[in-house]
């Protein structure tokens, strides 16, 4: 069986089994398929999302999202025009995959770089339609997380709309959390203006990101917001998280086993020090 979804019977840990998706492309060296003329971008573009040819979930949809025709570009290199445009994109697929039967929580994110499993390396992330919300997911909902009040030293950068900073308690190395000084359930229901600052800060923190080490960063990020009846969870609070696995450059922090068997997790970084760092760099 290609696709299959199990769950284990003594800890509830949910399991996609995914086989086909173990003969998708692999780091195409040319004629890369997002690439203007290629073969998911036939035609020109400046932002585009089309369904995913190797989908994970057997019932879900699952949408690439293409950031930039440019090969080379990255996240913040479009600069925020383009960002908000990438936004507003993220807002209309997530209204029309929650219209669909299985779309009761989308979630938008992305991994770059190799060395987290990204296969291509044009820019781009994903969009994952879930036919119900995922445990991870759930538990913040019914914990009505919000944003801290006061991060202290842990605290990267803010306006009037944003604030960014390292998770007290990070399970990685580099461990980020963005949200909006306001509630605001999802992308859709941001105003332009909260759009427009979430475009230029994406842009400033990843650009600081890359120079964290003074290389690229491998990271994963993703964005927490409300399933489809968003009326059943009155307190979800839209945010962003960005996590790498890196403790220095190109020297990541595994794991280890002890981790994997308790859940309870060893940071070498203190995630103070990693704000630190970027709060210099993002001036």
């Amino acid at each position: 069986m290609s696709k299959d979804i199990r769950t284990d019977s003594y800890l509830g840990t949910v399991v996609h089994i995914v086989a086909d998706r173990q003969h998708r492309p692999n780091l195409p060296t040319h004629d890369c398929p997002f690439c203007v003329g290629g073969r998911e971008a036939p035609q020109p573009y400046d932002v585009l999302s089309f369904p995913n040819r190797w989908p994970a979930l057997p019932d879900g949809y699952c949408e690439v999202v293409l950031y930039s025709p440019h090969h080379d570009a990255t996240l913040y290199s479009i600069g925020p025009k383009a960002v908000q445009s990438v936004i507003d994109l993220w807002a209309e697929r997530t209204n029309t995959l929650r219209s669909l039967p299985h779309g009761e929580h989308v979630m938008i994110f992305e991994n770059r770089g190799p060395e987290i499993g990204a296969t291509i390396s044009h820019p781009h992330g994903q969009i994952y339609a879930f036919d119900h919300v995922p445990h991870r997911s759930a538990q913040q909902l019914t914990a009505s997380w919000a944003p801290e009040v006061d991060p202290s030293d842990r605290l990267i950068f803010s306006n009037e709309h944003w604030v960014v900073y390292t998770e007290h308690a990070s399970v990685f190395p580099v461990n980020i959390r963005v949200a909006p000084t306001t509630c605001f359930p999802d992308i859709p229901s941001l105003p332009p203006e909260y759009r427009a600052t979430l475009a230029s800060t994406i842009v400033q923190l990843f650009a600081s990101l890359d120079e964290l080490f003074s290389a690229p960063l491998p990271y994963m990020m993703w964005f927490n917001q409300a399933p489809r009846q968003s009326s059943q969870w009155p307190t979800a609070w839209l945010n962003m998280e960005i996590v790498s696995p890196w403790r220095e450059a190109n020297v990541a922090r595994y794991i280890a086993a002890v981790e994997v068997a308790t859940q309870e997790y060893f940071n070498p970084l203190d995630p103070a020090d990693v704000a630190a760092r970027l709060r210099t760099l993002m001036q």
